[in-house]
């Protein structure tokens, strides 16, 4: 088994966190399924896909005004109003802004939206600096990612609720992915039931992440941790995400159009899901633990 020195091991981590900052940097330009066209849908009840490919957007319409979940990229915002229109509503009625965690693939586009309707922007408090420096105070990305910043209305904090007409979102922290990253909770009526959705921020632990001494997020590994045990306890039928591939949006997708069973009440594959994520976790903390000594 190879060893390293401390210099070593810090030389290391400190040239994967610039290469990361590069390839994230390139894939935002370059990764044509998030800014690719995807049909926008009911996924069950007042709950809407009205995302890209690669990136998921959801629309939760209210008699009193909507809720619309992440802003995406700006080049994504064209998108977003349109699919927002294909399933009968009215991009000026967006009431509340929310978003899963303060990456651009999620948030840059949150200025361009506030601007184009007026809407109340909600972020959770480890995430307000990111997001009001334009994504300059990110522990990861913030020399390299940067968008239009944008001042938060309402910080949010773990268990804190958003409500608008009838309409109740919960906020769960769990961080890691960032440090204020946000797994949101509803109870969708549809069908003549009530289900349990849960939109899951993102428990990825991304190229480059430094998860031991990581002198600009210490607690990193302990937050990860808090996450799954979070994901975990939380009770799920209609699995969702930040990102399509997280809940396979593109194999599901037509199997609602052929008339199935709502794919997307996938509870055992939630659960999946979830342990999949954690053990990937568990088996980078395990190697970087070792790699440290």
């Amino acid at each position: 088994m190879t060893t390293y020195t401390r210099r070593e091991w810090t030389t290391m981590c400190l040239g994967a966190v610039a290469m990361s900052a590069i390839a994230r940097h390139a894939a935002a330009q370059g990764n044509a399924a998030w800014t690719e066209p995807f049909p926008a849908f009911r996924i069950a009840g007042n709950l809407y896909y009205v995302g890209s490919r690669g990136l998921a957007n959801y629309l939760i319409t209210t008699a009193d005004g909507h809720v619309l979940i992440n802003s995406d990229f700006e080049a994504n915002v064209p998108l977003i109003q349109k699919s927002v229109e294909q399933v009968g509503f009215r991009f000026s009625d967006i009431k509340i802004l929310l978003i899963s965690h303060a990456h651009s693939d999620h948030d840059a586009g949150s200025a361009r939206i506030k601007a184009l309707t007026g809407a109340t922007y909600m972020v959770m408090d480890a995430d307000v600096p990111v997001v009001e420096s334009g994504g300059r105070e990110d522990f990861q990305y913030g020399a390299s990612d940067h968008y239009p910043p944008v001042k938060v209305d309402r910080v949010l904090h773990d268990g804190d609720t958003v409500t608008l007409g009838g309409a109740v979102l919960t906020a769960r922290l769990t961080p890691g992915h960032t440090k204020g990253c946000t797994t949101w909770t509803m109870r969708v009526d549809a069908d003549g039931g009530t289900y349990d959705a849960v939109i899951v921020g993102s428990p990825n632990v991304n190229a480059g992440y430094v998860l031991v001494n990581n002198a600009k997020y210490p607690r990193i590994a302990e937050d990860y941790a808090h996450t799954f045990e979070v994901l975990k306890s939380l009770p799920c039928d209609l699995f969702l995400g930040a990102h399509g591939d997280y809940f396979g949006l593109e194999a599901k997708y037509p199997r609602m159009k052929a008339g199935d069973a709502n794919p997307f009440i996938d509870p055992d594959g939630y659960k999946r899901y979830v342990a999949e994520r954690e053990q990937a976790f568990r088996r980078e903390l395990a190697r970087q633990q070792v790699a440290a000594r």
